[in-house]
């Protein structure tokens, strides 16, 4: 089955002085395990594919495919669904609940998801261990390093165990020792069977992933691993909607 799949994929956005052709036929396709940085300067259409593939934005022509599930046409609840359950989400600047301590942080996605508190606890616990935060339970975001915050939204993006681990930026709010913490767990979530997508400008980071995807003015202009063919699967090998759940 393929981790991510988007083929002939286009996005427009409308522009005071001329439209924003941000994806201009994008094909790209990882399969699961890989560790995948999509490279490229600002504007260039890597994060707009990223948010296509995480259902918070949509495609205007072209197919998109996670973890086995047609993505493309789907309806909010669906999408809201499908990114409880398929893909976790890290953001640039950790997005995380103010207010509420680390445990909280992690488990709430969890009991969204249908996951019982005491469980969705546990869970909590067991990736702040993992992610050497185990002695920050109860303390809030704002008392964290930024590695520290970063790290926790990693945790929380982990929870509900997603087939694929979507980061936009992840050290791009970080120092350069925040940032070199943040690729080595990536690394070790990747060596553990975890597929990643990794969205950098920064081709130092990009070398920290096992395949580097380029882009520029909204296509793919490399990629340094042999050519891939983007060819959609037949219709029956994908997961019906009412498996999104």
């Amino acid at each position: 089955m393929t981790a991510l799949l988007a083929r002939g994929v286009r996005r427009t956005f409308e522009a005071e002085l001329a439209p924003v052709r941000a994806l201009r036929g994008v094909d790209l396709r990882v399969d699961p395990g890989e560790f995948a940085a999509l490279m490229g300067p600002s504007g260039c259409g890597k994060s707009t594919l990223l948010n296509i593939f995480a259902g918070l934005d949509r495609a205007d022509e072209g197919e998109v495919v996670v973890d086995g599930l047609v993505v493309s046409g789907r309806d909010e609840n669906w999408l809201a669904r499908f990114r409880r359950h398929h893909v976790g989400i890290v953001f640039q600047f950790f997005n995380l609940l103010e207010g509420v301590s680390a445990l909280d942080n992690i488990a709430l996605p969890a009991i969204l998801g249908g996951m019982r508190r005491r469980a969705a606890e546990s869970r909590a616990r067991d990736l702040l261990d993992l992610l050497g935060l185990g002695d920050r339970t109860e303390q809030v975001p704002s008392v964290l390093s930024g590695g520290q915050r970063q790290r926790l939204a990693i945790a929380r993006a982990l929870v509900n165990e997603p087939a694929v681990l979507l980061a936009d930026e992840p050290t791009g709010a970080l120092d350069s020792e925040g940032g070199a913490e943040i690729l080595e767990l990536f690394r070790r979530l990747h060596g553990e069977g975890q597929t990643i997508l990794m969205v950098t400008h920064s081709a130092d980071v990009a070398a920290g992933a096992s395949r580097v995807v380029r882009m520029r003015d909204g296509r793919i202009d490399g990629d340094d691993e042999a050519v891939r063919s983007a060819s959609v699967p037949a219709a029956d090998a994908f997961v019906t909607e009412d498996q999104a759940t």
